[in-house]
């Protein structure tokens, strides 16, 4: 045998090799059992990071039905902000919070994200202008996103991938109490006159969080110099998809509501964020061998689908949560208080689903079905939303929005898992800080581009007569619906209609999303859900487990 060809089955024999401890690592990982202790501590921390995930939903869901009661108080031309500026909040600083908790450990960081939602709650209670407002509800957002994204982290931190679900699916409990609740505590306040206290009730709940934290949060950090672990942050990574969502975020609030969608304001900042979003991805690729984005690319289709599901979802569950209340509100004559108890069908649909899929993937360690079956019920959800007229009935109104709210619940939880389950147990951290942004960001589009829609199509329905009212730039979907009760017939059957078909328009591109949606989820491959934690990062008393490098030398002797 030549020297050539012994040298070729020598490198054969070692790729093979080499694939082999691969995937004996891999399998290790998997069957490595880490036993979790479910003392005082560990409830006491899981029952912190559901009270900031229903703080979290309630501040953005509340603000839906209470927004035309403060809009008559305040005034103001900019009222989408209000919206707009919570979600943009949670969304810009997010991934930076997972790279900055490796570094400073997990509760300052919690403290200080409930330190800004605290502060954000403060100045929004106390404005007396829309600016004022906007501002505190900026804060409210960076101190949200951050609890959000924690609140995963830390689960992920005490808790494995394969006993994740049922717990997962405690944190979805949480987000649908704080989205259900939340319509119709705004609604309820706005109707007496008390808004303000929407953001002051705030403030002793985040203070329970924060002594909740303090004393039982006990987390590993690993060790290292401050400067050394400083320079391992991904700034440019970090500065890219902050810049980019920001900018991203301006042209969807502006588009079609302060500016034309052909105005250079609008476009000039879109395809900057586009553009921007681009080269952070090319960025984390080439150049950060670690990048969460790393996690996104072939082979890992999984991951990917994973991501680009649970952002879908996110808009479809942003739209219909901001947007429904504003149908009844409209088209129904709804109260504040009304419209909120009218949304407890697709809140409290979301809820026992969230709850019901986390416990099933559990046992069944399967994840696929779920979100194949979670698509279907979203895709007939909201295409029977698309059949709602200003007489339809509000049993069918309600019936749609449970139908969607069951697929939504579902894919909640489910869509979690191709991305973990194709992650390393070391990458967690990144992969669950943009898992959580792009959930955030997707509630962004929700929000801004349904009102751009909205807005745009309210413009071109309503009557000319009684859309010259409104000064240039208002907002009309809450600046109209104060004064429907009161309008003469048939002016009022005209702008009930002109609204129903703008809203039709809104969930017509819903039905879109949808369809993506479930085209997506093909891509996915079925991975184990393994039974490891980061032990970098786990709890700091004392617990067995099991290295998987361990395992995989007694495997082999």
């Amino acid at each position: 045998m030549e020297a050539g060809q012994v040298e070729t089955l020598v490198k054969v024999d070692t790729l093979v090799n080499e694939q082999a401890v691969a995937d004996a690592k891999r399998e290790s990982r998997v069957s490595a059992s880490v036993p979790f202790r479910r003392d005082l501590g560990f409830w006491a921390i899981l029952l912190a990071c559901f009270i900031a995930t229903l703080l979290t939903a309630v501040e953005f869901t509340s603000i839906g039905t209470a927004l035309p009661v403060i809009v008559d108080e305040l005034g103001g031309g900019q009222f989408v902000w209000v919206g707009s500026a919570y979600t943009l909040g949670s969304s810009a600083l997010l991934p930076f919070t997972g790279g900055i908790s490796q570094i400073l450990g997990r509760r300052p960081v919690m403290l200080v994200a409930l330190a800004l939602f605290a502060l954000g709650s403060a100045v929004a209670g106390a404005a007396h202008t829309m600016n004022m407002l906007i501002v505190g509800r900026t804060f409210q957002g960076l101190g949200a996103g951050a609890l959000t994204s924690m609140s995963q982290i830390i689960i992920a931190d005490m808790i494995p991938l394969r006993e994740r679900g049922s717990y997962n699916g405690l944190m979805a409990l949480a987000w649908a109490i704080g989205g259900g609740t939340g319509p119709l505590i705004g609604g309820a306040l706005a109707e007496h006159g008390q808004w303000r206290w929407l953001f002051y009730l705030n403030l002793p709940i985040c203070g329970i969080d924060a002594i909740l934290v303090i004393v039982f949060l006990r987390l590993r950090t690993p060790g290292g110099a401050l400067r050394d672990k400083l320079r391992s942050m991904d700034w440019v990574g970090n500065m890219l998809i902050t810049s980019s969502t920001t900018s991203v975020v301006i042209a969807l609030t502006w588009g079609g509501v302060v500016y034309s969608w052909q105005s250079a304001r609008v476009l000039v900042p879109l395809v900057l964020g586009l553009i921007g979003l681009a080269a952070f991805v090319v960025y984390e690729m080439k150049f950060v061998p670690e990048g969460v984005t790393a996690l996104m690319v072939p082979p890992e289709r999984t991951a990917f689908s994973g991501y680009t599901q649970n952002f879908l979802m996110g808009i479809v569950l942003a739209t219909i949560a901001y947007w429904v209340p504003v149908y009844f509100q409209a088209c129904k004559e709804a109260s504040p208080i009304a419209a909120g108890v009218d949304s407890f069908a697709l809140s409290y649909t979301i809820s026992p689903m969230s709850v019901i899929t986390g416990v099933l993937i559990q046992k069944t360690q399967r994840y696929r079905p779920f979100m194949w079956v979670g698509w279907v019920f979203m895709i007939v959800g909201v295409a029977l939303l698309c059949t709602l007229g200003a007489d339809s009935s509000r049993g069918s109104a309600l019936g749609y929005q449970i139908l969607a709210g069951i697929g939504i619940g579902i894919v909640y939880i489910a869509a979690y898992f191709p991305v973990m389950g194709a992650t390393d147990v070391k990458q967690s951290t990144p992969a669950l800080a943009f898992f959580t942004f792009l959930r955030n960001f997707a509630l962004v589009w929700g929000v801004t581009l349904g009102g751009a829609v909205l807005q745009n199509q309210l413009k071109h329905n309503l009557p000319p007569a009684y859309l010259a009212k409104f000064p240039q730039g208002a907002d009309l979907a809450f600046a109209a619906i104060p004064s429907i009760p009161t309008l003469p017939e048939p002016l009022k059957s005209e702008v009930r209609k002109a609204f129903a078909d703008a809203l039709r328009v809104v969930w017509e591109v819903l039905a879109g999303v949808t369809g993506v949606g479930i085209i997506s989820s093909l891509f996915m491959k079925h991975y184990t859900l393994h039974t490891m934690v980061d032990e970098d990062f786990g709890r700091k008393e004392k617990h067995h487990s099991v290295d998987a490098d361990s395992t995989l030398k007694v495997e082999h002797e």
